[in-house]
């Protein structure tokens, strides 16, 4: 059975860099739908405490998901030094699609159609599927592009992970601060080298009481037009449920992989909210007795990038790769977790030894 390996990497970070200032003059509301009161200074500086973002990347007016998506990709193909034809599939991850200015989400044509025709690519047997999974869908993508490598369905695969939630916000909602845009991709290879690449995969699906812990909804200002609808979190819910959750799917991946978590390398999770993040790295820790450990082994780009959601983990990866975070860094069979949580409520975790 062929095994998959990552080839090339690219990743495209807007030049729109948004700070705490550009939300002074917001009015802010609650999920109730009342007015919040306190000085704005006030409530972006709690944000900031909670979250650590300071920054984050939004997309330019006359720019789209797929420009986004097709510069990480043209990146990662050149990266991995191949011919574009010879792509067996394009996978592309995304939320909301092609989003227009004014929020409207758009999949027709699918994202990855999109791509292919950006790239040029004229293989008509290069098959283009989306994956829409919440923000653990690049993960999950990449999981898809190791079954069909090892259903000797492909050989070479572009994934790609894009998104622009900027304009999926509502003006009113503190959340909006969260949100990012960006773009990152991979191509990955069938090989027949044993024990390295995707070497253990799980996912999890809840959703019952979950499902709208994320969810699409009106604006808080109950006196806007109630007919666009926004990115809406359940922020409390979404904590315990990650907290109680996200660990136990990492622990059962890396025992799936025959592994201790003292055998990891790194831990590549999904950037959401840094206290949230902090806390499920620290919780998979105690599963296994550890109360002090080295925090470099979970790196962190939620600071300056926001949460650009399918976007942040292959961002992340790319941006190690090229040195671009230093200390971090991969070596040679080094094992690497990637792990997502996200609308659905959907989990996802991947172990990847590197060759």
């Amino acid at each position: 059975m062929p095994n998959t390996i990552i080839i090339g990497s690219g990743s495209y970070l807007p030049t729109k860099i948004i700070g705490k200032d550009y939300f002074m003059d917001s009015v802010f509301y609650t999920d109730e739908g009342e007015k919040i009161e306190k000085p704005n200074e006030e409530i972006i500086q709690k944000f900031i405490e909670i979250t650590e973002i300071e920054n984050r990347r939004y997309l330019e007016d006359d720019e789209f998901n797929s420009d986004l998506g097709h510069r990480a990709a043209v990146a990662a193909i050149e990266d991995a030094n191949i011919d574009q034809e010879e792509l067996d599939y394009i996978i592309y991850a995304s939320n909301y699609g092609e989003v227009n200015k004014d929020g409207a989400p758009n999949f027709v044509p699918s994202m990855s159609s999109r791509l292919k025709n950006k790239l040029g690519i004229k293989n008509r047997k290069t098959v283009n599927y989306d994956m829409v999974f919440g923000c653990p869908g690049w993960v999950e993508a990449l999981i898809l592009a190791d079954t069909l490598i090892k259903a000797k369905k492909a050989k070479l695969i572009l994934v790609v992970g894009s998104e622009t939630l900027s304009r999926v916000t509502d003006p009113f909602d503190r959340n909006k601060m969260i949100f990012a845009d960006g773009a990152g991709a991979v191509v990955v290879k069938a090989t027949d080298e044993e024990n390295v690449g995707i070497i253990a995969d799980s996912s999890i699906c809840d959703n019952q009481d979950e499902l709208l812990y994320l969810d699409y909804a009106p604006s808080l200002k109950k006196d806007e037009d109630q007919r666009p609808l926004y990115i809406r979190m359940n922020g409390r819910k979404i904590y315990e449920y990650a907290l109680k959750n996200v660990p136990v799917a990492v622990k059962e991946t890396i025992e799936k992989a025959n592994l201790d978590i003292a055998d990891i390398n790194k831990i590549l999770i999904h950037q959401a909210n840094a206290k949230m993040d902090y806390a499920m790295i620290s919780r998979l820790y105690k599963l296994y007795g550890i109360t002090d450990y080295d925090h470099d082994i979970a790196p962190m780009t939620i600071q300056q990038f926001g949460n650009s959601s399918v976007a942040t983990i292959p961002t992340m990866f790319d941006l190690i790769q090229k040195g671009k975070m230093a200390p971090h860094n991969f070596k040679s069979k080094d094992n690497v977790v990637f792990a997502s949580v996200g609308a659905g409520m959907n989990i996802n975790a991947l172990v990847y030894r590197f060759p």
